[in-house]
């Protein structure tokens, strides 16, 4: 049995703590995240306030902990929405070919066609600002990423031996999708949807950033960046540690990809 290799190990480690870390953020937080002291306000790193506190009194750590439960919440929502529509998409045009494929991509290119923060601010801008709202405008951002992505595997799959072989002897479109088709697009599924959540993590930093993403006073790390940058000569705590929390997520998430694609990848794994 081959062991996983190190790096696999490490970056996978550190993006399960991320996520243990926001999901237990209730428990682990030393205060609620829109507790307000008056008196402490601006301060830098203390005792009572580890990574200090922001123009309200509340607590940074506190408030990045839940931020990152939100933007990891965010992101996981859209992502997967957007595999989901963009991969059955994807499959459809793959499989059933002509007309359907036609039809399907060109949609495809038509959001193709859009920058990917102007498409997302102008969803929301019509939707409405909010964490909803914004994981929609992600998921729509994202799903002609997955469609495009899984039909190329997916073409040269729909016309291999074993899979004409199933449609001889009567097998089931449905049938031969999820048997035959979708075990083999596993590993390319896996890896592009870690590498699409890192990039869905500065997606919805950027959108809380410009106030179209979660609303004050619930807790974002855009959001605080946002306001933070306001009071840099006199406390920079709150931009300083928020930032670094996006780059945290933002670099774990981006590593495992990468990383989970080299030992996937057979061909990369030939060269090593």
């Amino acid at each position: 049995m081959r062991r996983a290799p190190p790096l696999l190990l490490t970056t996978s480690a550190l993006v399960l703590l991320i996520c243990l870390v926001a999901l237990m953020a209730p428990v682990i937080a030393p205060y609620g995240p829109v507790a307000q002291s008056v008196l402490r306000r601006l301060e830098g790193p203390s005792g009572l306030h580890w990574l200090g506190t922001d123009q309200f009194g509340r607590d940074v750590l506190t408030r990045i902990l839940y931020g990152m439960r939100t933007s990891l919440s965010v992101s996981a929502a859209a992502v997967l929405s957007a595999l989901l529509v963009g991969g059955t998409l994807g499959l459809a045009a793959a499989y059933f070919g002509g007309l359907v494929d036609r039809i399907v991509m060109r949609a495809m290119d038509v959001l193709f066609a859009f920058p990917v923060m102007l498409l997302a601010i102008g969803i929301v801008a019509v939707l409405g600002p909010g964490e909803t709202t914004t994981a929609a405008a992600i998921a729509v951002v994202y799903t002609p990423i997955f469609a495009r992505l899984l039909r190329g595997p997916a073409l040269v799959i729909a016309t291999s031996d074993y899979v004409l072989a199933a449609r001889s002897v009567g097998a089931s479109h449905a049938r031969i999708i999820a048997c035959h088709i979708l075990p083999n697009l596993a590993s390319v599924v896996l890896v592009q949807t870690s590498l699409l959540m890192s990039t869905a993590i500065l997606v919805e930093a950027s959108l809380s950033f410009l106030g179209l993403g979660a609303q004050p006073p619930d807790p974002s790390l855009g959001t605080m960046l946002s306001e933070g940058r306001n009071f840099l000569m006199l406390s920079p705590w709150s931009a300083i540690f928020s930032g670094a929390a996006i780059l945290l997520i933002a670099f774990a998430l981006s590593m495992f990809g990468d990383v989970l694609r080299d030992n996937l990848d057979p061909r990369l794994r030939s060269e090593r």
